[in-house]
């Protein structure tokens, strides 16, 4: 089939409300194996997915998570890729999650900016959606991306007229009463003169205690503390504040792919972009050698293109394990900033890894591990958490 007749035919049914599948190569025939990569085992892959606990912890009031939902598509036969987009989808709807999609936590004006990326290793199609406001489903966008295009990433108001073109619904607030609740939480705290508790009005003191730390006086330090006191006080589980799910997948056949879906870091400046879009920087995946995906402080992912790193150092021959903790040191190392060390010099900040090779080893990494850090797996054994091992002792905040 000619590309252009492809993309006619796509768009029709993606007009009709419904991103279409992806198309098969040419003739039918399935793509020619590439030479093994060093860091590719001999023995035969299994399937198996690495992720984020979001993954696994959400439901959206079915009977499966992101991740089973998942595994189950690949083990039954469906593409890699979709079988992955449709597991995102039910935590992205998921009201509850608000790391991403639906309810996610918004920007500093209070708006839902949603970023995916996606790559399908045996097709090398990537595609990603930047600050794309009003869908709930950003990877289905990303997909679409991948499918129609000849680009790897669509921003802003752009994603969101390519979506409403493609049929998509387009929603005017992604917020839910939870999400719009925090974020005036969040602008009480950071900005209490102009943003007032009613119930202190109403015992009369027109404000919170006059006790705020010394950083209220710079806006920004002050927006990312204000967000971090409300993790501390139970407002907002941490995975949410820097709320990302990444999920990687290798296939029966040992094909790989990765999706990564977010809301990004809560109260970010409007029209932040952080790793989750960005093709090596909080995903990449290379067919012959394995999948890479992250959650955490965006920031570091794209000064370090972490991604990318993870899953060149499996080509050199490192295991996933070894490659992540590798990519874990040159983010400390390169963490020179005081504003962004702790009181012991290392990053006041974590930062996760999910990665997996084409064999179906796979790793679940950190800066900083806990007995409170997991990550989500599902193989044949089923779904399940396992704690993730931690490059540095203690927490980011010691």
């Amino acid at each position: 089939m000619k590309r252009r007749d492809f993309v006619k035919t796509a768009a029709a049914g993606a007009a009709a409300g419904a991103v279409p599948a992806l198309a098969a190569p040419a003739g039918g025939q399935p793509a020619t194996a590439q030479p093994a990569a060093p860091a590719v085992h001999t023995r035969a892959a299994r399937p198996v997915l690495v992720a984020d606990v979001s993954s696994i912890r959400f439901r959206n009031g079915g009977p499966e998570s992101a991740i089973e939902r998942a595994f189950r598509g690949i083990t039954e036969g469906e593409d890699i890729l979709d079988a992955c987009v449709a597991g995102v989808n039910i935590p992205e709807l998921d009201p509850a999650e608000m790391g991403i999609g639906y309810g996610g936590l918004p920007n500093a004006d209070g708006v839902v900016q949603l970023d995916s990326c996606l790559m399908h290793g045996p097709r090398k199609w990537a595609g990603g959606v930047a600050g794309l406001e009003g869908v709930k489903t950003p990877s289905l966008v990303a997909k679409a991306v991948a499918e129609l295009t000849d680009h790897h990433l669509i921003a802003g108001k752009g994603a969101q007229d390519f979506a409403r073109a493609l049929g998509f619904e387009i929603h005017d607030d992604l917020n839910t009463e939870t999400s719009r609740a925090l974020w005036l939480e969040w602008r009480r705290r950071v900005d209490p003169d102009h943003w007032l508790d009613p119930q202190e009005r109403l015992r009369g003191t027109g404000r919170p205690e006059e006790d705020a730390p010394a950083s209220m006086r710079r806006f920004h330090d002050a927006a990312l503390k204000a967000g971090l006191s409300m993790v501390d006080d139970g407002l907002i589980d941490r995975d949410s504040f820097w709320g990302t799910t990444s999920l990687e997948a290798v296939s029966p056949d040992g094909d790989i792919c990765g999706v990564t879906t977010t809301s990004g870091l809560s109260w970010k400046i409007p029209g932040r972009a952080g790793d989750s879009p960005i093709l090596g920087a909080g995903q990449y995946v290379d067919n012959d050698v394995g999948a890479a995906g992250s959650t955490g402080r965006g920031e570091a992912n794209l000064y370090n293109l972490s991604c990318f790193m993870i899953v060149e150092f499996m080509r050199q021959g490192m295991s996933p394990r070894d490659a992540g903790m590798a990519v874990l040191e040159r983010v400390r190392d390169n963490t020179v900033e005081s504003r962004l060390r702790n009181s012991r010099g290392l990053p006041g900040f974590d930062l996760r890894f999910f990665i997996v090779n084409k064999a179906g080893d796979y790793a679940g990494v950190a800066l900083y591990g806990s007995a409170e850090s997991a990550f989500a797996v599902c193989d044949e054994n089923g779904a399940r958490e396992e704690p993730l091992e931690g490059l540095l002792e203690g927490s980011p905040r010691d």
